[in-house]
């Protein structure tokens, strides 16, 4: 089945110089836009972006038991859930093994809606056999349009006043003219920004007055090179490269719990919060994690050295790289880094790794393995803590 486009593919595909598109879960995603991402990755950092999120994908759950049917899936308590406001969430099986992550938005009493990275609808629905609740598969039902950057408030608040007061993950349905949408103050970028959730119909229309809105402001489409740079920065994780789906696995070895994933925090073993996976989670509470999610620095003078030595600068510089480099303590090896890439804001070669716990430990000196012109090398790096970048205005 050849891929599908976005409902805003009449858009992107016009702008889309570079004519690159990477396959989203059955959808096509720009990956660039221009010849090179540079320009749309400071849009992100530096003014406002646009970047066509449609892929993900959404489930709602409506009915008596919606609360309890979402409890029941994921590691949050979403009875602390406010009408009004999203969580950052992961599901996991019943050994408490990462599933996916993805939000939890609250629309009312008994309404909810769930964003993944795949397909959940089975799962969800099993977890939730014999509650009463209605769990709707609404992915081909919504367009959705990231705007993300230090202007996208002032950009966005031209068109919905609304937007001047939301908070962060928070969300507000509302009405642009006469297009009701949906607008969240969430995003994958670590930056100010927000997401708009509207029904295909109108997704043109909207794409059109976000443009209008932001031509004073610097707003330009982003695509997934742009954003897989500032996800890194964020200390952002992303399915199936710094954690893979317990269902995808092969072996033990392969899967991940959220402890060990960085998202230890969204577990919240509160009192009868029975959601699937939790006497696990709880066991594995009570010891500490054999890995950990930790952000490295690499030495750049290190860098330098093993490039110099085959008369080359650093090529390190340009998209992010997702492929798997060792990580060492001396002669041992103690993790490896899933995610890394030169961050042009902070001007550093940074990599998101999983470490031995106790190689963990911000400030701990190791060295990660680069192939220099078929030859492997080691670069110095340091143990800093996640995030790399989080600007005051994305909370502010």
């Amino acid at each position: 089945m050849p891929p599908l486009p976005t409902p805003f593919h009449a858009r992107t595909n016009v702008l889309n110089q570079s004519q690159e598109w990477r396959l989203w879960s059955g959808y096509l995603g720009a990956g660039m836009f221009e010849m090179h991402h540079e320009r749309e990755y400071f849009a992100i950092r530096d003014s406002a972006a646009l970047i066509d999120v449609s892929p993900l994908f959404k489930y709602e759950f409506n009915g008596a038991d919606a609360e309890r049917a979402v409890n029941r899936i994921v590691t949050r308590d979403v009875r602390q859930c406010a009408i009004g406001q999203v969580m950052y969430t992961a599901w996991c099986d019943d050994r408490g093994q990462l599933i996916d992550d993805g939000t939890v938005q609250r629309f009312g009493e008994h309404r909810f809606r769930l964003t993944a990275a795949d397909p959940s609808l089975r799962w969800f629905q099993d977890c939730c056999y014999g509650m009463q609740v209605a769990i709707r598969d609404v992915s081909s039902e919504l367009a959705a349009l990231a705007v993300q950057g230090p202007t996208s408030r002032e950009i966005l608040q031209r068109l919905i006043p609304e937007v001047r007061t939301l908070g962060y993950f928070r969300l507000v349905e509302t009405r642009l003219k006469d297009i009701p949408l949906t607008i969240s103050r969430t995003g994958y970028t670590g930056d100010l920004g927000y997401e708009l959730w509207v029904t295909p119909e109108h997704a043109l229309r909207l794409w059109d007055c976000v443009v209008e809105a932001g031509a004073g402001y610097g707003i330009m489409p982003a695509g997934l090179a742009a954003l897989d740079i500032a996800r890194i920065e964020a200390g952002l994780v992303l399915i199936e490269v710094d954690y893979i789906s317990a269902p995808r696995t092969f072996i033990p070895n392969q899967r991940s719990t959220p402890y060990e994933a960085g998202l230890g925090w969204t577990v919240k073993l509160t009192p009868s919060n029975d959601f699937v996976g939790r006497p696990a989670l709880e066991r594995l509470a009570e010891m500490p994690p054999s890995w950990k999610l930790a952000g490295l620095e690499i030495d750049w003078p290190s860098l330098e050295e093993i490039y110099g030595q085959r008369g080359l600068s650093p090529q390190v510089a340009g998209r992010a790289n997702r492929s798997s480099a060792p990580i060492y303590a001396g002669h041992r090896q103690v993790g490896y880094a899933s995610s890394h890439t030169f961050s042009p804001v902070l001007k550093k070669y940074i990599a998101l790794a999983t470490l031995e716990a106790r190689s963990a430990a911000p400030g701990t000196e190791l060295d990660i393995e680069f192939t220099v012109e078929h030859s492997r090398q080691r670069g110095r790096a340091r143990v800093v803590e996640l995030p790399f970048y989080n600007p005051p205005q994305k909370r502010g």
